[in-house]
């Protein structure tokens, strides 16, 4: 079986242009998007980015976020989420699964798939990309900070703060797929 790539997409704005950037390089992909990632994508004029990927596309419209049975049977190596908004680190940091991407991260730790996660809160003070291509300034709180830091001690879990990391997490990752499938 060609096991696949999980990627999470939350509601932020914040380097979702980037991370579109970076699915559209990638094979073997299937997109989960929560209900906000959904609303931002169209918010940011983000569709065409996202259709341009390729990839199969999930979206949050069940409750029992159906879509986390894929984890069962073994079909993905490897869980992103970015961008990771606060809330959802948050959620994931206290072992809430209430919505996609936070039963798609607890399914992952569950099945052993190795998580890869950019939070859009790692400083506290970051420029980020509003609607319409706007940067502004953001402030996360020390709450914010924390639980990034909290999510950083799980197990299977590697926390990124730039696109950089984020992709290198990512090669790194699929070069031990990779060289385990030789």
């Amino acid at each position: 079986m060609n096991q696949r790539l999980a990627w999470a997409i939350t509601g932020s704005g914040h380097y979702l242009r980037e991370s579109l950037a970076i699915l559209k390089t990638l094979k073997d992909v299937d997109v989960f998007l929560s209900k906000a990632a959904a609303e931002i994508i169209q918010q940011y004029g983000f569709q065409e980015q996202l259709i341009a990927t390729g990839h199969r596309v999930y979206q949050d419209k069940t409750a029992s976020s159906v879509p986390v049975e894929l984890f069962y049977h073994g079909q993905y190596h490897t869980l992103v989420i970015a961008p990771a908004t606060s809330n959802t680190i948050a959620k994931m940091a206290y072992g809430f699964s209430d919505s996609l991407v936070t039963n798609l991260f607890a399914q992952a730790g569950k099945t052993r798939v190795p998580s890869i996660v950019f939070a859009c809160d790692t400083a506290p003070e970051l420029e980020s990309e509003a609607p319409r291509e706007n940067v502004v300034k953001v402030y996360p709180r020390a709450i914010d900070l924390e639980n990034v830091s909290k999510l950083k001690a799980f197990e299977a879990t590697i926390v990124v703060a730039d696109m950089a990391s984020l992709n290198q997490a990512i090669q790194n990752r699929l070069q031990v797929i990779c060289t385990e499938h030789q």
